[in-house]
């Protein structure tokens, strides 16, 4: 699983250095889109612990929809607006029997254990931190929610699975947020685990990209 995780970022990278240098707008969400690609099958169960406004969801939907209906998408946002946006965009977006795959829920991502079945196995749980885009900025994620959700993750991710993080380090708190993310991913354990970060150097408010492979 080791050489697989880095084989899958070194591709991830060539994309994402290809983006960059050629102009692509948005390199960071091209990046992580390719190496959910290389992780997610179909008929997987996946999580999209912050919705906003729904784009990351339908991806998922489009990774996971299988004829017989056993791929699921758990979304999870706290702000109504959120799942609104979302919930608009699959209705525009999927088919009829991919709607049924997506569950949307208004809780904190911390508790998504209270609605994900018992012994069902995730394949993905992806974050983006921060604040919801064109929503209020004063409503953001916290390191302690954050914590929390990442907690429960590590605990229901299946061997193979992945973790992935997006953090906007640029608006207040974000860069205690990332440091608590950074915290716990460096207690991971060694054998069982595959964590890394892609971030700018030139650009230290530019959103860092972290990565943890469970093997």
């Amino acid at each position: 699983m080791e050489y697989l995780s880095i084989l899958i970022l070194f591709q991830g990278l060539k994309m994402w250095s290809w983006a960059i240098f050629s102009g692509r707008r948005r390199p960071l969400k091209l990046l992580t889109r390719r190496v959910w690609e290389r992780i997610v099958r179909r008929g997987d169960i996946v999580v999209d612990a912050t919705c906003g406004n729904g784009y990351d969801t339908l991806a998922m939907v489009k990774m996971v929809a299988d004829e017989p209906g056993s791929g699921c998408v758990y979304g999870f946002d706290i702000q109504e607006n959120a799942l609104e946006n979302t919930s608009f965009l699959l209705d525009h977006s999927l088919s009829d029997h991919e709607k049924k795959l997506v569950k949307l829920y208004g809780i904190c991502h911390s508790r998504m254990e209270e609605v994900i079945p018992s012994g069902a196995l995730l394949r993905l749980v992806a974050f983006n931190l921060g604040y919801l885009p064109g929503g209020d900025k004063a409503i953001i994620t916290t390191s302690k929610t954050t914590l929390q959700a990442l907690e429960v993750a590590e605990k229901l991710l299946a061997p193979g699975g992945l973790i992935s993080l997006v953090v906007y380090v640029g608006h207040p708190r974000g860069r205690e947020e990332f440091e608590t993310v950074q915290e716990f991913a460096s207690g991971l354990s060694v054998e069982n685990w595959v964590c890394c970060k892609f971030e700018m150097l030139n650009r230290p408010l530019a959103p860092v990209l972290v990565f943890l492979f469970k093997s």
